[in-house]
């Protein structure tokens, strides 16, 4: 017999990265708030890589913490070893990735989640939600009956989950964790339309039984680098990554034995993610490819384990670890967790606001990978912000819309609600119009002010952030007017750098504006530098030396501010403006922009129809 349990502002179903934004944020601000997993050893559980951030990810983790989350902050605690990718390129695709202790962490984030104040933890299986007068009813496996004003599913890869390994599949979540199975089928009677989409991972090795004499090293950086602004120093890189390649002799094994993988045998209906291909898919589509890397990864400090990045697979375990033998360095590797492919439910993201907000379910919210979104950090950026906006609902105040040009979360974000996913949405660089202004340094620039306003930075915090602020518009009015005179201590400078000397006084801003020239090299003759944190010098030298690009980049921005300032009307009917091609009209009824901008993103909506749109606007203000 059903029972009523209790109440809550926030209820957020599932405790993955996603869940766990959501629910730290709306107890944060105040709400009553309730977090249900299946099982609270999974909390914060990372399934697939032992690392959190990477190209374009890492830009994502920067930006949870200068708003105040805490995906940064928890890696930072559990970090093994840390490097900046992409060095060898411009700032804009710069991007931290750090490898992790996986448990470490996951025990990290439950225990934060258990000393929130306003936030309650709760080992339950959600098999029901339906409206009520409050707002919704969750209903658990138990009976247990809760009313909540607001709802987040946040249901990660657990929603109707189904393991695949060759010929084997069987109902499971990620980890051998029991799935969700029955609330697939109260959300569908809800009305919210599921599609199946599927992920993978790699087999974990035992690390004795790999021989890493003719391994590549993978150092990490020194210092290392955090991700959160709060973390001042991070200590010693912990461990080595190695790196090796497949060969022939591995494509062989593949070739004989893929039609047992049961991706090509027609058993999984489930799109995957065509970013992170299982290695079968990557030797299918790549046949003239002579071989592929492999990235051989710890687990923890306490664990054995080893993540073979690059590997994943659903082929049967006795071909996995054939082809893992074929491997340098894994000529006897042992298996201790096989590789397996997930199927799972999630939704169409068009079917929701910018906020994360159903469009037809006021109250009822979406994150991670139930919005068809993959990745921990893409989690945990919708997940913060679908807590941000479900709390200020609650509270009765303005919900929170992340725009493109300010951030990788309202990329995400906009490209998820405006354009759908077709398959597991991955962020990259290459998503946003606006990366160079973008860059993961100066995210807390971009949002702390947000984070601030919204009320998850405190005052303490946001008087830091001022300060820094201050200190970087005054290192730029101390290069402007220091004037370097010419001697043979600057001159030999100049000379072993490759560039021409000075004959008279130069302003040092304009010395660093040479690509040959930055700060380590001019720090002998810069005798009246100020101690200052490296970030602040890291920041000024990229905006004087890419300020042209920057400003061009703005420009860009200010134009587009434009056409997001021509809202649309919330309920219109596309079809009573004459001039709209047909599926112009059927797009716009179906996502409902909220301005032309967003408007001119929708796939199917052309520049003919915004020009359509613009003139109907001027005609009926």
């Amino acid at each position: 017999m059903k029972y009523f349990a209790g109440n809550y502002d926030v209820a957020v179903i599932g405790a993955g990265h996603a869940g766990i934004e959501a629910a730290l944020a709306s107890a944060r601000l105040g709400c009553k708030t309730a977090i249900f997993t299946i099982n609270m050893d999974a909390v914060g559980n990372c399934p697939c890589n032992p690392s959190i951030g990477g190209t374009a990810k890492g830009h994502l983790v920067r930006e949870i913490d200068a708003l105040g989350g805490e995906m940064g902050k928890t890696a930072d605690e559990c970090f093994l070893q840390s490097r900046m990718l992409n060095r060898g390129k411009g700032p804009a695709v710069h991007s931290l990735r750090a490898q992790i202790d996986r448990r470490k962490y996951s025990d990290t984030m439950k225990h934060k989640l258990e000393l929130q104040p306003n936030l309650e933890l709760r080992q339950a299986e959600i098999v029901d939600i339906e409206k009520s007068d409050g707002g919704y009813l969750l209903t658990t496996k138990m009976l247990a009956v809760y009313e909540c004003k607001t709802v987040i599913i946040a249901t990660g890869t657990y929603l109707g989950g189904k393991i695949f390994v060759g010929e084997i599949s069987y109902e499971s979540g990620p980890d051998g964790i029991f799935p969700a199975t029955e609330l697939g089928k109260s959300l569908k009677k809800l009305g919210l339309p599921l599609r199946r989409f599927k992920t993978g991972t790699p087999a974990r090795v035992l690390k004795s039984s790999i021989d890493f004499s003719d391994l590549e090293v993978q150092h990490g950086d020194e210092p290392p680098q955090p991700f959160s602004y709060e973390t001042e120093n991070l200590g010693e890189n912990k461990v080595d990554c190695h790196i090796s390649w497949t060969n022939d002799a591995t494509k062989q094994v593949i070739l004989e034995n893929i039609h047992r993988s049961p991706l090509y045998a027609g058993k999984i209906e489930g799109v995957g993610p065509r970013y992170c291909p299982s290695f079968e898919d990557k030797i299918m589509r790549f046949k003239d490819k002579p071989r592929h890397q492999l990235f051989i990864e710890p687990c923890g400090l306490n664990t054995e384990e080893m993540y073979l990045q690059g590997m994943s697979s659903s082929l049967p375990e006795e071909v996995q670890l054939k082809f893992y033998h074929t491997i340098k360095g894994l000529e006897h590797c042992v298996i201790m967790r096989p590789a397996y492919a997930i199927e799972y439910d999630c939704v169409d993201p068009l079917e929701m606001n910018a906020t994360l907000e159903f469009k037809s379910f006021p109250g009822l919210y979406g994150a991670g990978q139930f919005n068809g979104s993959s990745g921990y950090e893409e989690a945990a950026a919708q997940g913060l912000v679908a807590g941000i906006n479900a709390a200020l609902s609650v509270l009765g105040r303005e919900q929170v819309v992340f725009t493109r040009d300010k951030s990788y979360i309202g990329t995400l974000i906009d490209d998820l609600v405006t354009k759908g996913a077709n398959e597991p949405y991955r962020m990259m660089t290459s998503r946003s119009e606006y990366r160079l202004v973008l860059r993961q340094d100066n995210a807390d620039e971009r949002l702390t002010p947000l984070g601030h306003e919204i009320g998850l930075i405190s005052d303490e915090r946001y008087e830091k952030f001022l300060k820094k602020q201050e200190q970087k518009k005054e290192e730029i009015k101390r290069l402007k007017s220091t004037v370097i005179s010419p001697c043979d201590a600057v001159n030999n400078i100049l000379v072993s750098r490759e560039t021409s000397e000075i004959t008279t006084g130069v302003r040092l801003i304009d010395l660093l504006k040479r690509p040959q020239l930055d700060y380590e090299a001019l720090k002998d003759v810069d005798t009246d530098r100020p101690c200052l944190d490296p970030n602040i010098f890291e920041q000024v030298e990229i905006e004087i030396k890419y300020e042209g690009y920057i400003q061009k980049q703005l420009k860009q921005v200010e134009q587009m501010r434009k056409l997001e300032e021509k809202l649309l009307p919330k309920s219109f009917d596309y079809r009573e403006i004459k001039g709209l091609r047909l599926e112009a009209q059927e797009k716009l009824n179906k996502i409902k922009p909220l301005n032309i901008g967003q408007a001119s993103r929708i796939s199917g909506v052309s520049p003919a129809d915004i020009s359509v749109l613009l003139i109907w606007l001027a005609q009926n203000k």
